[in-house]
């Protein structure tokens, strides 16, 4: 049996956005059990992917708020772990 466990989290400074509040989302962690070795592999790959392009996203969405001055990247801080481990 294996587990497939992630830790993610994230945090906007104010300074980030016209927003006066700022965002965080503590970190969470998920575990999700796979019966093969490969199959929790897989679902590593596609979950470090789909987390790589939703921040990839934010900033991108960010830097074009910050040519119109309107928000700053810099102040975003996305953090995530993927890891299979066999029980």
């Amino acid at each position: 049996m294996w587990i497939l466990m992630y830790v993610f989290s994230y945090s906007i400074n104010p300074a980030a956005s016209s927003d006066r509040a700022e965002w965080r989302l503590l970190p969470n962690v998920v575990f999700q059990e796979f019966t093969s070795e490969e199959r929790c592999r897989t679902a590593k790959g596609a979950l470090e992917n789909s987390l790589k392009e939703a921040g990839a996203k934010l900033r991108s969405g960010l830097e074009d708020l910050k040519s119109i001055g309107k928000a700053d990247p810099t102040h975003v801080i996305i953090a995530y772990n993927v890891e299979c481990l066999q029980k």
